[in-house]
Formats: structure tokens, C-alpha cells, sequence
């Protein structure tokens, strides 16, 4: 439970470095419980930005 709330805290703070689709998609993945898939997402996106 914890690391839930740990993961929303991060998505909020991830929100401003994605697109508006990429934010919607991670946080329905969340919302559907599949918060594991939603955090590899959201690593992606952060290694992409990275390098661009």
C-alpha cells in the first residue's frame, strides 16, 4: 500500500514531462490495479527524455 502512494506521489511530480496522452495511460493502467506495468511506463518515458 505504501508504494502505491509513493507511485502517485512520483506520477504527480513525472506529470509536467509528459505528454498528456502518456499521463493518461500510465494513470489508467494505475487505476486499473496494474500499478508494476504503470511504473515501467513511466520509467521509460524518464530514460526517453533523458536522451533527447
Amino acid at each position: 500500500m505504501k508504494a502505491d502512494i509513493n507511485f502517485w506521489r512520483e506520477l504527480k511530480q513525472q506529470r509536467n514531462n509528459m505528454t498528456r496522452q502518456q499521463y493518461r495511460t500510465i494513470k489508467g493502467q494505475a487505476v486499473k490495479g496494474n500499478i508494476d506495468a504503470a511504473r515501467k511506463g513511466m520509467l521509460r518515458i524518464k530514460q526517453r527524455r533523458q536522451y533527447q
